[in-house]
């Protein structure tokens, strides 16, 4: 069973940036095509960023030129870096496969807010 532990999550003003990390436990990481996704409170949650095992992304259009996904694979690491930052990306983001097969972390805050 592979874990996710998000971190780099924060408040930001409109316009800036963070980077999240997806530390993943297990050997089967490299496997997988990685996603990270976001949730807002009472809607579904959303996959944001894709990336696979060959290092090929694609982003949701609205974040597409603002994000980008990374990974690194010694390390069991997904990343995530956000900039341009809008109150529209306020959620709790999450890291899984591109498939959202295994159990869910606790995810990382992000409020964009002035």
């Amino acid at each position: 069973q592979v874990q996710f532990v998000e971190s780099g999550g924060g408040l930001v003003q409109p316009g800036g940036s963070l980077r999240l990390s997806c530390a993943a436990s297990g050997s089967i990481f490299g496997i997988y095509a990685m996603a990270w996704y976001r949730q807002v409170p009472g809607k579904q949650r959303e996959k944001v960023a894709i990336i696979t095992v060959g290092g090929i992304t694609n982003y949701v259009d609205s974040v597409k030129g603002r994000f980008t996904i990374s990974r690194d694979n010694a390390k069991n690491t997904v990343y995530l870096q956000m900039n341009s930052l809008k109150p529209e990306d306020t959620a709790v983001y999450y890291c899984n496969d591109n498939n959202g097969a295994h159990t869910w972390g606790q995810g990382t805050q992000i409020t964009v807010s002035s």
